[in-house]
């Protein structure tokens, strides 16, 4: 009979970070079935395949993962300089950093070497293992304070399976818990996976395509066309001007949404950031329909946005007249 391969890691309150730790592990063939073992006792620690969040000891070689030594200062940029990241690894990153290929390759069923691999494993650690070692190791995301709080991220919901202060729990109890926790870790991991090998990344080409195109959509060269809505532009548009020498060329994406009408959105000067390139006229944000017609002198104007990030019309044509009028701003 086989020795049942164990994972080790610590008891008490969990956060996200083991608890991602452990549902990574449990994706490859050799810790499907393990048993998770939640402990702080370095006798039973030992009897452990693998360690990780607990131990006191960063050791690969031997499988242990733990980051709270304050001999520990790893990032993803000090194991491994190709990688530009320079967040403080929790043992969900050190987990990702060692397993996260040979993961990705599992459930792409891809070899380790193979290109989407890679991609893959850059923009799932930028996308949500980072956000969960910034959080682990009380990293801040501004150096001033923030406008505003976020309170549902994914180390909130995973954090919200511990009992209350006040409700009662013994280890049994806290172990399901930790073993729900785990279920829903495991889902947003492959729901992001899923995303991005199956939806961000086919979607480059078309972007790449609209780049390749871009003079038959309008004489600038400013604007591009999608087929269709819905695709993940920004991010490769913003990759592919840089890699083609066009950084900061692009203003304007045009495409159709779900009833068959026209959209002109701005190009934003980052991937995650609502200030735009060149957004839609000053006069046109927040007006609609028949006012905007007027205001403009375009027919078929559905909306702009107040922010002036996006604006609609019914036709092809009148989108195009929009974006015509929009680039003038560029002269003033």
């Amino acid at each position: 009979m086989m020795k049942m391969v164990r994972i080790g890691t610590h008891n008490g309150t969990f956060h996200a970070d083991e608890v991602l730790a452990c549902a990574l592990l449990k994706i490859l063939p050799k810790y499907k079935d393990s048993e998770i073992v939640r402990t702080r006792d370095p006798k039973v620690l030992e009897t452990c395949d693998i360690v990780v969040d607990v131990g006191g000891e960063f050791v690969p070689e031997k499988q242990r993962f733990d980051h709270h030594q304050k001999s520990f200062t790893h990032t993803m940029n000090s194991l491994d300089p190709k990688y530009k990241y320079e967040i403080k690894l929790s043992s969900a990153g050190l987990v990702y950093f060692h397993f996260g290929k040979e993961i990705l390759s599992t459930l792409e069923e891809k070899d380790t070497q193979d290109p989407l691999v890679e991609t893959l494993f850059t923009k799932l650690y930028e996308k949500f293992i980072q956000e969960v070692d910034g959080i682990d190791n009380g990293i801040e995301t501004h150096d001033s304070e923030g406008r505003y709080t976020i309170n549902t991220n994914f180390s909130s919901r995973i954090g919200n399976f511990n009992p209350a202060w006040n409700e009662e729990s013994d280890d049994n109890d806290q172990m399901k818990r930790f073993e729900k926790a785990m279920v829903q870790a495991d889902s947003e991991f492959r729901d992001k996976v899923h995303f991005y090998a199956r939806s961000w990344w086919p979607a480059r080409k078309i972007v790449a395509d609209a780049i390749e195109q871009r003079f038959d959509v309008h004489p600038s060269g400013q604007v591009l066309e999608f087929k269709q809505g819905g695709v993940p532009w920004k991010e490769h548009l913003l990759q592919l001007e840089v890699e083609q020498g066009l950084e900061g060329q692009l203003y304007y994406v045009i495409y159709t949404d779900q009833s068959g009408k026209w959209r002109v959105q701005c190009v934003p000067v980052s991937s995650t950031a609502f200030q735009n390139r060149l957004s839609l006229p000053e006069n046109w944000r927040g007006v609609r329909d028949a006012e905007l017609e007027k205001l403009s002198g375009i027919p078929g104007c559905i909306f702009v946005h107040a922010s002036g990030f996006i604006g609609g019309n019914e036709t092809r044509e009148g989108v195009m007249q929009m974006v015509d009028v929009a680039l003038k701003q560029q002269s003033k």
